[in-house]
């Protein structure tokens, strides 16, 4: 038996905010236009959540995602809202996720481009926030799949034998937080 769908939390016609490399606002653009192509620079952020054994809670990307459907990838990525602060918008997009909020840890800024076929691409400048929770989730199947606890060295197992079954920026994030932010991990 499915999980049911809950009401979607984002759209195509979703404005986001375009930037440049030193993260200046220098506009404004709707969500499918950013994706069209080889992506325009907007501004996001991802998210990493370890509970109490250490273990990274993974999100499966909902099926109708236009990127990456059905990729596993961090605990929680998306957008902030024209106007938003970006604390305001990690919190509330775990909560309109995966049911919590929790305090995070931004850890760094990186600016990407991933190409997925001719469906378009993400072109980010994308804030890295990590945090702890362990409680219950109350999971959002218009926009997650599925989820689960993977231990690091499993994780880093698996995406050793199928990094095709993960997004691009999470491999990205994952070898950073590993290579300069360790203290950040569990």
């Amino acid at each position: 038996m499915s999980a049911p769908r809950r009401e979607t939390v984002s759209n195509d016609a979703d404005l986001l905010i375009l930037v440049d490399e030193h993260d200046q606002e220098i506009g404004q653009l709707d969500k499918q236009a950013c994706h069209d192509g080889a992506g325009t620079l907007h501004r996001a952020f991802s998210v990493f959540i370890f509970n109490t054994d250490g273990d990274l809670l993974l999100q499966q990307r909902a099926s109708d995602k236009r990127l990456w459907p059905e990729y596993w990838s961090n605990t929680c990525c998306s957008h902030p809202r024209i106007g938003e602060a970006m604390d305001d918008a990690v919190q509330r997009r775990c909560q309109e996720e995966l049911g919590f909020q929790t305090p995070l840890t931004f850890v760094y800024k990186f600016q990407y481009q991933a190409q997925y076929g001719d469906a378009g691409a993400e072109h980010e400048l994308c804030s890295v926030y990590v945090g702890h929770y362990s409680g219950n989730l109350d999971v959002n199947h218009s926009e997650v799949a599925a989820t689960r606890w993977i231990s690091q060295a499993a994780l880093a197992n698996e995406m050793s034998s199928n990094p095709d079954r993960f997004t691009p920026w999470f491999q990205m994030e994952w070898q950073t937080l590993n290579d300069a932010h360790g203290q950040h991990l569990p």
